[in-house]
């Protein structure tokens, strides 16, 4: 089992933060491009909700679902039940520094597809790949909450 973890702090309160990756939209607004995501099914974010969704590169679609639990004020975690991954959760905490400031934290534990099977997800999910999506996920983030301070 592999882990990532990134962290990074925006200039919002708790529950502007909260309330950002809450939101039904959020998974397209956090997704760079040229990754085209296409929603089939977003329950309103609380406990068991699901999320079901197609990411496009290009022509190739990697069809995703997942299951969220542990949802509060302070996060959540989506857990892939069907996807390009043997094993895929993702934790989202949000820990408030100041009234103004909030600390988005990340950590995803996953596992690959053994063989010709885990070949796409070995590319597009590694320490690279996930290192450029937190990233454009960190600005993305910033742009939508700062912009309205």
């Amino acid at each position: 089992m592999s882990t990532y973890t990134a962290a990074f702090t925006v200039e919002a309160p708790i529950e502007a933060v909260a309330e950002f990756h809450r939101d039904t939209r959020a998974l397209k607004k956090l997704s760079p491009p040229p990754m085209v995501v296409q929603l089939h099914r977003v329950d309103p974010m609380a406990e068991g909700s699901v999320s079901e969704f197609t990411l496009w590169l290009g022509p190739i679609p990697i069809h995703w679902r997942a299951v969220h639990s542990q949802v509060g004020p302070t996060g959540f975690t989506d857990t892939q039940e069907r996807g390009p991954l043997a094993f895929w959760r993702h934790t989202h905490r949000f820990l408030a520094l100041t009234d103004g400031e909030t600390q988005v934290q990340d950590r995803i534990e996953y596992q690959y597809h053994a063989g010709i099977k885990g070949i796409l997800s070995r590319l597009l999910f590694s320490k690279p790949g996930l290192t450029a999506l937190f990233t454009y996920r960190k600005w993305a983030t910033r742009r939508a909450l700062e912009e309205k301070s």
